[in-house]
């Protein structure tokens, strides 16, 4: 399947990035005229990846972020976030909800919240190498009304 569009970004770990990457794929995410609620689980799914990168890959350190997305002919986006941080040790673990290895401030939630705001989601990471995040949402085309 061949992508008919593509977008990539690298941005620095840092949280005031989170909210420009969230607004960059909803832009991108748009031209697939989605409705308002569909771009803001987008959003959302996007926020929660990134800031998984900044606050537990990277944990007190300053690396990259990753973003590639695709649109492919069927109304879907794929959206790729990929950190090289520390890595996940035991990732269907991690996917849990309320587990948490930020501390008491960090709620857990991060995978669910991207798992229910999107169709598919996949994690891939190796400790020590990285972590990467691929959701999918597909928006499917509604019938328009003529004013």
């Amino acid at each position: 399947m061949k992508p008919t569009n593509e977008m990539h970004l690298r941005f620095l770990s840092v949280s005031s990035n989170e909210a420009f990457a969230r607004t960059t794929v909803a832009a991108f995410a748009s031209q697939l005229d989605p409705t308002v609620d569909e771009l803001c689980d987008l959003r959302t799914a996007v926020s929660e990846a990134v800031t998984n990168c900044i606050v537990h890959g990277y944990r007190n350190t300053i690396g990259m972020v990753y973003i590639d997305c695709m649109i492919y002919e069927e109304h879907t986006i794929q959206v790729k976030i990929k950190d090289h941080g520390c890595g996940i040790e035991d990732v269907k673990q991690a996917m849990e909800p309320m587990f948490t290895t930020g501390g008491e401030e960090r709620a857990g939630l991060g995978f669910a919240v991207m798992q229910s705001f999107t169709d598919r989601l996949k994690v891939r990471s190796k400790v020590g190498k990285g972590t990467t995040v691929v959701m999918e949402k597909d928006f499917s085309p509604r019938p328009r009304h003529h004013g």
